[in-house]
C-alpha cells in the first residue's frame, strides 16, 4: 500500500487548508485511515480517523468541530478539511492506514505511513 499525502502549506491563523491522502496498491475491505501530526519538539498525535466502511469518524478534541474527515471511496482517496486554523495546528500531517476495522488512535494500530505534509499556521 502507497499513500500520498497532499495539501499542506502556509496559511494564517482562521484560514482553511484540505488535506489530501491517496491510497494506492493492495485494498482492504475493511481499514481505516487516519490523520496523525507531529508538532516540532513533540510526539506524533492523532488528529481524525475515518473507516472506509460505513464512514465512521472520530477526531482529537482538539480539532473537534473545525476539522472534517471525509473519503472518496471510488477514488481511494480521504480528505482533511480544516477549518479556523489556529498556530498550534502547524505540525506535519501524515495520512495513515489500518487495516482494521475500528477506529484506533494509537500510531502503532497503523501499518502504513505517507510521507506527510507540513502544515504552518502564522499567527
Amino acid at each position: 500500500v502507497q499513500l500520498q499525502a497532499s495539501g499542506g502549506g502556509l496559511v494564517q491563523a482562521g484560514d482553511s487548508l484540505t488535506l489530501s491522502c491517496a491510497a494506492s496498491g493492495r485494498t482492504f475491505r475493511t481499514a481505516t485511515m487516519g490523520w496523525f501530526r507531529q508538532a516540532p519538539g513533540k510526539e506524533r498525535e492523532f488528529v481524525s480517523a475515518i473507516r472506509w466502511s460505513g464512514g465512521v469518524t472520530d477526531h482529537v478534541d482538539s480539532v473537534k468541530g473545525r476539522f472534517t474527515i471525509s473519503r472518496d471511496n471510488a477514488k481511494n482517496t480521504v480528505y482533511l478539511l480544516m477549518n479556523s486554523l489556529k498556530p498550534e495546528d502547524t505540525a506535519i500531517y501524515y495520512c495513515a492506514l489500518d487495516p482494521g476495522a475500528t477506529i484506533q488512535k494509537q500510531a502503532r494500530h497503523y501499518n502504513y505511513w505517507g510521507r506527510g505534509t507540513l502544515v504552518t499556521v502564522s499567527s
